[in-house]
Parts: C-alpha cells; structure tokens; sequence
C-alpha cells in the first residue's frame, strides 16, 4: 500500500509547494491562467518508468496548488460578501464531482486500454483547459509587474514543508528511527521554523519601508482570531477525512475481500452527498451565516464517524456506504462555509495572503493525517493480532480492529471540530441567534 500511495502522498507535498507562491501570481497576473498551464500541462505522457510517474504527479500538484487559491480570489474579488457562499458552494460541487466519477471512469478504461491512457486522456483534458483559459479568462484589478518572489523563501519551504511530508509519507514504509524518516521530518522542521522567522521578519520590514519586497507568505493574518480558528478547523477536517479515504478501501478489499470495483462503487455515493451539501451548504451560509452550517456539518461528520467505527467482519457492505455519505456530506457543510468564514473576516487586500495560508496548512493535514491515522491503524492490529495468537487465519478480523480504532481516533478528532465551531465561530458573519434576528429587523424595517 505505502508504495502505490507514494506518488499520490508526494502530490499533495506538490501542492503544498505551490500553494505559497500564489500571492507573487496574484500581484503579477490575477487569472487562473497560471495554474491551468502548469495544473494540466504537465507533461503527464505514458512513460512506463516510476520516475516519470512521480515526476509528473508533483507538476501537476504544484499547478494545483496555485491554482486553488487563485480561483478562491477571483471568486472572492467578483462577488459581494452576501453571494460568496453561494459561489465558493458551486466552486466546491466542480472540485467534488471530478473525485465522484474520475476513479469509475479511471477503473474502466484502465481495463479497455491499460493505465497508459489515462495520462493521454489527462492530456487532452489539459489542452482544452488551456485553451478555455487562454480565451476566455480575463485579468480584472490592478496588476503589480514589478512584484518579485523571494526565491530564498521558495527553497526554504521545499526544504520545510516537503521534508516534513516526505518524512511522514515514510512512516507507512519504515520505521521511525530509520533515517528515512526522522531526517527529514528534522530537516522539515529546521526548513519551516527558518522560513516563519523569514516571513515574519519580511512583513515586519515590509511595515517599516512600503517599498520592500513583501514577504512570500503573509503570515500576518493568524493574528485574526477567527481567520486562525477557520483555518485550524478546516486543517483537522482535511486531517481526520483523507486518512479514512485510504483506511476505508484496505477494510473492503483487503479485510472483506471485495474487488476494487466494488470498493470504488461503496465510496461514490459519499462523493455526490458532498457535492450536494456543498452546494446547499453555500446558499444557507448567505443565508444564516457560517456557525449554524459549520456546527450541523461537523456534528454530522462526528455522528457518521462514530457510526462507520461500528463495522466488523460481517458488517453489510453497504453499511460502509451509508455512512460514508453522511460523513461526506457533513464534509461538505463544514469545508466551504469556515472557509468562506474566515477569508471573509479578512480586509480585503488580505484574502490573496489569506488564501495561501489556510491552503497550504489544509494540505499538509491532509499529507500527514494519511500515514499517521494508517500508522496508528497498524499498531492496533499488531497488538490485536499478538493477543489473539498470530495465526494467519486471524489477521483479518485483527486488521479490523485496528480500523475500528482509527475511526474512533477520527471521530475524536471530529469531536474537536465541533468544539471549536461551537466556541470559536462567532463575530461578523457567523450567524449567531443574536445577528439573526437583529438582520430580520434590518429587512423589516426596510420594507
């Protein structure tokens, strides 16, 4: 498993990557032209060594991660405050629909045609990208030519953020005391604490001469209570859901026996729950605000959490489904609306900053919630598997409680969540009971 997750764990260090340089696109050209060309346009051709492979796989990421938060700007700079839920929520159902049908429609022509023609399909999927962008996207705003990147900065956060997830990608593959592991999380940690100290010393400097290079990486805005509160929560959502997209196919195929088609089609209905609360989730966000959303979508996530941790050998397969759906729409009433939220307490010319920070904290989440939820899965399964004698014939339903226990460690994590929705999102914009009503006054006293 940890060697077929390999490319995919160094995609999303990819993305990490990239998220950070967006505010220098962003200064320089605000269409998401950028990201486009190097998102798709990478050269993903069907070269059979797995170099080419995972080469590929981190230029696609890092055009992902510039092009995710520069959609997230124009968005924010097109529509007025009281539309951007709605429109972050259409965004949202585009970035769900894909992950829904792309691993079905991947399946069947990978049996018709050989995984090959997955790259050449991508490919071609690239070029009318490219072209839609070139056409028909505009720059809006003013334009700063003469911004410039802080490449010193750039190298820091390769050094940083990619040792620390390389490092943690490692552990599905080594042990902890191997060098694979704690020297690069080591050389991560020096890398990340090197390039905040760079960060904060460049705004500080920026402060003092409006002229100086800006920092890469506005920091600045964490010193936003609710911005910081948004960003945390949206960071333990990515860390807790994408480990359990990698635990939950193990215990169909692997402890049930179940093919991978069946594990796909088991999967895909939590996939559309998410595309549909996404959507509903951004108009009741205008609507109501961000902490009525956010506190049903993270009290749902937690339910079907603890819920899905309940399955055993001889657990209906589609109870795995049934649950995935609720958790995947509590996802979706969570992700987009603190998002919105705490990008909209921000002064506007804080969102480009704003929307890098909260992008690249959610991907390293993401990186390491994977490999440290399956470590914890392995553990309690070798515990289990001693206690029960050893026997091959038991590892199965030894395996399973090692899942069961990752999910219980999931839904604290979604437990935390909840707290923090509960206590943190107040202020302009959450929607609480007071600003309700007092917004129902303003509309009847005007009409």
């Amino acid at each position: 498993m940890a060697d077929v997750d390999f490319p995919a764990g160094h995609g999303r260090d990819g993305a990490a990557y990239g998220i950070p340089y967006e505010t220098f696109f962003d200064a320089r050209n605000r269409a998401c032209f950028h990201g486009c060309v190097h998102d798709r346009f990478t050269v993903r051709l069907a070269w059979s060594t797995f170099l080419m492979v995972l080469i590929g796989r981190l230029l696609e990421a890092v055009g992902t991660g510039v092009m995710w938060p520069v959609l997230q700007i124009t968005v924010f700079s097109i529509y007025p405050l009281s539309r951007r839920g709605f429109a972050m929520g259409t965004v949202g159902v585009a970035m769900s629909v894909a992950p829904a049908i792309g691993p079905t429609l991947g399946g069947v022509q990978t049996d018709l045609n050989g995984w090959r023609s997955i790259s050449f399909t991508l490919t071609i999927i690239g070029v009318i990208s490219l072209l839609l962008a070139y056409f028909g996207l505009h720059n809006f705003g003013e334009n700063d030519k003469t911004a410039k990147a802080d490449f010193f900065s750039v190298g820091l956060s390769i050094f940083g953020f990619g040792g620390l997830m390389f490092g943690f990608t490692n552990i599905e593959s080594y042990s902890f005391v191997n060098p694979m592991v704690w020297l690069p999380m080591v050389i991560g940690v020096v890398g990340i604490i090197w390039f905040v100290l760079r960060q904060i010393h460049g705004a500080r400097r920026q402060i003092e001469n409006p002229e100086a290079q800006p920092p890469l990486l506005n920091l600045s805005v964490l010193k936003n209570r609710s911005f910081t509160v948004g960003t945390i929560t949206a960071a333990l959502s990515f860390f807790a859901f994408s480990s359990i997209m990698v635990i939950m196919p193990l215990y169909i195929q692997d402890c049930r026996g179940y093919s991978a088609a069946i594990s796909g089609l088991v999967m895909l209905p939590g996939a559309l729950g998410q595309c549909i609360s996404q959507f509903f989730g951004g108009k009741v966000l205008d609507r109501f605000g961000a902490r009525p959303v956010a506190l049903v979508g993270t009290i749902t996530l937690c339910f079907g959490t603890v819920m899905m941790s309940l399955i055993s050998m001889t657990s209906w397969i589609w109870w795995v489904s049934i649950w995935q759906f609720v958790r995947q729409i509590g996802m979706g009433f969570v992700l987009m609306p603190i998002t919105t939220w705490s990008l909209n307490c921000l002064e506007p010319e804080e969102v480009s900053a704003g929307s890098a920070v909260t992008n690249t904290v959610r991907q390293i989440a993401g990186a390491i919630g994977a490999p440290v939820l399956v470590i914890l899965m392995e553990t309690f399964t070798s515990l289990r598997w001693t206690a029960l004698g050893g026997a091959k014939a038991v590892y199965a339903a030894a395996n399973v409680f090692g899942i069961q226990w990752a999910l219980r460690i999931s839904a604290a994590i979604c437990f935390v969540m909840v707290l923090m929705v509960f206590f943190g999102v107040r202020g302009q914009g959450a929607g609480s009971t007071h600003e309700t009503v007092q917004r129902a006054l303003n509309r009847r006293r005007a009409a």
